[in-house]
């Protein structure tokens, strides 16, 4: 085991060590001036059951980075374990909602059909942390259907297998 302080020169190790811990993926959408946006991310977390709050942590290196921490709204999308298209699909263009079954409103942000679950949002605060933005929603509205989710670890995308 590699014991390092993290820092410039240790900042792969650092990068390492942090893939360990395996995530469930999100795909987060909202309205921008470009129209629905979409990115991939895997910082979601759940923060309090009363009020209901959740968060998730766009990085400032982004190129959708503003228009996610300007917007109102937001919805956090869970995947699937047979999804990783869609998780694809974000990481590369997030405005490629064509052919994706998807409800569209001015007043809630897009919502992903079939999702093992999805979040619908008001931003409830948004803090500066280093290199991303803290993201704190207000749940007003979700959704969850049975399934095995679709997990990031190591830098690869896999399934969950129950012991």
């Amino acid at each position: 085991m590699l014991r390092f302080v993290p820092g410039p020169e240790t900042a792969k190790d650092f990068r390492t060590a942090l893939s360990r811990f395996a995530t469930g993926v999100t795909v987060v959408t909202c309205n921008s001036d470009r129209g629905p946006l979409g990115i991939t991310a895997n910082s979601f977390a759940s923060v309090s059951l009363d009020p209901p709050l959740v968060l998730w942590s766009p990085a400032k290196s982004s190129s959708r980075h503003d228009a996610f921490v300007a917007a109102e709204r937001f919805t956090i999308h869970v995947l699937g374990a047979e999804q990783s298209d869609i998780c694809l699909r974000f990481t590369r263009d997030g405005l490629d909602f064509e052919g994706l079954a998807t409800e569209f409103s001015d007043e809630t942000a897009p919502v992903i059909q079939n999702c093992l679950a999805h979040f619908e949002c008001n931003r409830f605060a948004a803090h500066d942390a280093g290199d991303h933005t803290i993201l704190l929603g207000r749940v007003e509205a979700a959704s969850a259907r049975d399934g095995e989710p679709l997990v990031f670890t190591g830098g690869a995308m896999g399934t969950f297998s129950k012991s």
